[in-house]
């Protein structure tokens, strides 16, 4: 399942990152890295941006890189 198909007020598990090098490095950069868990706060009315928990902190993802996060 990727990050963007995931329902509000669920945790999950990061199981996989894809990507290249650079695009790839730049989600681990937020924190997001294979097993850490993930609350999902709340989804834009359009499904852009989904602001999640990770690590203690809010963090606003955009719907392109939450595709990019396969989860469990």
């Amino acid at each position: 399942m990727k990050l963007n198909e995931v329902e509000v007020g669920s945790t999950v598990t990061v199981k996989k990152i894809e990507g290249d090098g650079a695009y790839k490095r730049r989600i681990m950069d937020m924190g997001i890295t294979k097993g850490v868990e993930l609350y999902i706060r709340k989804v834009a009315p359009l499904g852009d941006p989904v602001e999640i928990t990770v690590r203690g902190y809010e963090l606003s993802v955009r719907k392109n890189d939450a595709q990019c996060v396969e989860v469990e």
